[in-house]
């Protein structure tokens, strides 16, 4: 006799790689969930603590004609940064000086790829996005430096280094916070004239770059790029930045203005309401 009772909805699991419809066990887990569970928490622990490939990264940038740059926070090591997440928001002495007299600077655009919480999801997903994002920026308009890889960094790392090397903007692609269903995620955040002590409301993010479970890259490219460009229009991103990407893609811009005044007419009469 079988002592698990499966759950009604498991037959939606194949859609989704979440913890669904795991079954019981009189009112426990069974056993392969729960060994599952372990699993999949190991995983995330050691991808907050897997090593960043400065090397592997930067010859794989290289081989499609990028540019890069090989800096650091002011964390010096993987306890520190956990620990310290301060030190991981800025640079060490000198280092700001150090990139501001490399060469190439001055650009629209600093792409700055750091391992954040999870070095694996910047191996396994930096690249091919850069890849698809260069030529949508590049189309756009924007001139982009040198791929700055970026040791022990969290998301403002990319404010001093933006100043530092005399850009208008900056991506920074981080390695997200492990879940038990995604240690390998990536994370994209955009600030529009970036100094260091700028908010995170003034900051985009587009999340959960993962193909095939999560955001593919075209689509997170388009994304960015759409993001960015809007930013420029605007001279802003964070909360004065709506993403209207999606909309714009499936409407087309022509429609969204056509809905946009639809939506005033309405506000519109409903402030001269009685």
């Amino acid at each position: 006799m079988n002592p698990t009772t499966p759950d009604p909805w498991h037959t939606l699991r194949r859609h989704t790689a979440a913890r669904i419809a795991l079954g019981r066990a009189g009112v426990s887990l069974p056993t392969t969930e729960w060994l599952r569970f372990a699993q999949a928490h190991a995983l995330a622990r050691d991808a907050v603590h897997l090593p960043f490939e400065v090397d592997a990264l930067g010859a794989a940038l290289h081989r499609h004609a990028f540019e890069v740059i090989v800096s650091g926070s002011a964390a010096a090591d993987r306890a520190t940064y956990l620990t310290r997440p301060d030190l991981g928001r800025r640079l060490p002495e000198g280092e700001a000086e150090r990139l501001a007299a490399l060469p190439g600077g001055g650009t629209d655009v600093a792409l700055v790829v750091g391992d954040g919480l999870s070095a694996r999801g910047v191996h396994a997903h930096a690249v091919p996005l850069l890849v698809e994002l260069r030529p949508r920026l590049e189309a756009a308009g924007f001139t982009l430096g040198a791929v700055v890889l970026a040791r022990q960094c969290r998301v403002a790392l990319g404010d001093p280094i933006a100043q530092a090397r005399g850009a208008q903007a900056v991506i920074v692609l981080l390695g997200e916070r492990p879940g038990l269903s995604s240690p390998d995620s990536l994370g994209a955040y955009l600030t529009w004239q970036p100094r260091p002590g700028t908010p995170d409301s003034a900051r985009n993010c587009v999340s959960n770059i993962r193909p095939p479970e999560g955001m593919a890259y075209a689509e997170a490219a388009h994304k960015i790029a759409w993001l960015l460009a809007a930013a420029r229009a605007r001279g802003g991103t964070g909360v004065a930045l709506k993403d209207n990407s999606d909309r714009e893609a499936i409407d087309g811009p022509a429609i969204v203005r056509g809905l946009s005044a639809t939506v005033s007419q309405v506000v519109q009469v409903r402030v001269d309401a009685p």
